[in-house]
Formats: C-alpha cells, structure tokens, sequence
C-alpha cells in the first residue's frame, strides 16, 4: 500500500511535466488542399536540449506527445511548400495563481534575429487535454527557374539593336530626307556645308608616347632653320 502511494506521488510530477501539443495545417489560398501535401512531411520541436519529430497525419496534423516544459523552434520540413516558423513555449502552470493556466504559448518567429524578438500571437486553444494551433504556409517552393522562350518583341528591348535600327534609319533616311527638301533649303544647306572650313587634323595623330615619356621632343621640334648665303654674308 506504502509502495503504491509512493508511486503515485512520484509519478504525479512526471504527468503534470509533459503535455500534448497538436499543430494543424489548414486551408489557405497558398495550399487549398493540404491532403496533398508528400507523406515525407513532418514538423520538429527543437530547443537546446531536446528535439521532437511528428510525421504528417491523414488529418492534417503534427502530433507531439510528452512535450517537457521548454522553449521550443516549431519547423516544419515540407519538399513542396514553406512553411512560418514559430515559438511555442510550454511551461507549468501553478495551481495556486488565479488565471495561469496558459500552459503553451505560441508566436511567431524570425530566422536570424533575437529569440527574445517575438512577433504576431497565435492563439492555441485547449481541449480534452490536447493544446492545438495552427501553422501557416507561406507558399509553394520553386526549385527549377522557367526558360523564357524567344519573343521577337524583346529585341526592342535590347540597347544594341535600338542603337544599330537608329544608324540604318539615319544611313538610308537621310537621302530620302534630302531628295524630298524644300530646293531653297536645300541650296542653303549645301551653302553652309561649302562654307564651313574642313574639319581640323587630329592633333594626336602624329603624338610619340614613347618620345614624350622619354623627356625629348618630336622630330619636327627638333628641325632647325638653315641660315641662307645672304644671312652668312656670301655673296657670289
């Protein structure tokens, strides 16, 4: 009887340690069917310290029994579908404080920031001793990226081609531009073309690198004017 009661007593801790969490995956615009979803589904409650798996229900569900009190990373592992994670926090509630009965607390969660930077709340709900929630899915996942097939309309697109349609436009325009002239305009534009002077030699045309970085002048610098018989007073 002693032996009972001892175990009663000892085992009575143990019960009120562990709960029952059911996560649920409902419908949504993203994923209309979840039954659709691959039986390789599961979802996984991760901390420091322990780390629980459930496989995908046929209805709908992850089911986690014996969760210890824990701060736990919510994943769900889908090959199709990307899933938000969450932090669930089961704690034990302590009878003797009115209105703490909230045993499993959930919000939303982001990858790569602070575990105290807690985002929406999700409301888990309790009933028959199962606390339940659901997970959201954030849409489908793409593991191959679609060949754009050729459309002669994004050759206009392409900078080269505008720049080569605009010199063939000018080339075989112009002439028809200039036969089609008012004559008057026309004189005074071949005028102004016979007046203006002949554009200028390219001055670094004839330039030596070499003999500039060298520190000596050019060939033409360097000729000198030859004194005629008059200037050295020889006289015939």
């Amino acid at each position: 009887m002693h032996i009972s009661n001892l175990i009663t007593l000892f085992g009575l801790p143990l019960a009120l340690a562990v709960h029952h969490i059911r996560v649920s995956v409902p419908s949504s615009q993203q994923l209309q069917h979840p039954n659709t979803l691959l039986a390789s589904t599961h979802a996984t409650l991760t901390t420091l310290s322990n780390a629980y798996s459930a496989p995908l229900r046929s209805d709908n569900t992850f089911d986690f029994r014996n969760v210890s009190s824990g701060s736990y990373l919510l994943d769900v592992h889908c090959h199709t579908h990307a899933f938000a994670p969450l932090r669930v926090d089961v704690r034990d509630v302590t009878p003797d404080v009115v209105g703490d009965d909230q045993e499993v607390q959930v919000w939303g969660t982001f990858r790569g920031n602070e575990w105290s930077n807690k985002g929406e709340v999700v409301q888990a709900q309790r009933g028959d001793g199962i606390w339940t929630f659901d997970v959201k899915v954030q849409g489908g996942k793409d593991y191959f990226i679609e060949r754009q097939g050729f459309s002669p309309l994004g050759l206009l697109k392409n900078p080269m081609i505008l720049i080569a349609g605009f010199s063939m436009l000018i080339v075989f325009g112009m002439p028809y531009i200039m036969d089609n002239m008012d004559p008057e305009l026309k004189a005074e534009f071949e005028e102004r073309q016979k007046v203006q002077p002949s554009a200028a030699a390219n001055p670094l045309q004839n330039f030596d690198a070499a003999a500039w970085l060298a520190g000596s002048t050019s060939s033409s610098s360097k000729k000198t004017e030859v004194p005629s018989n008059a200037d050295r007073g020889i006289t015939r």
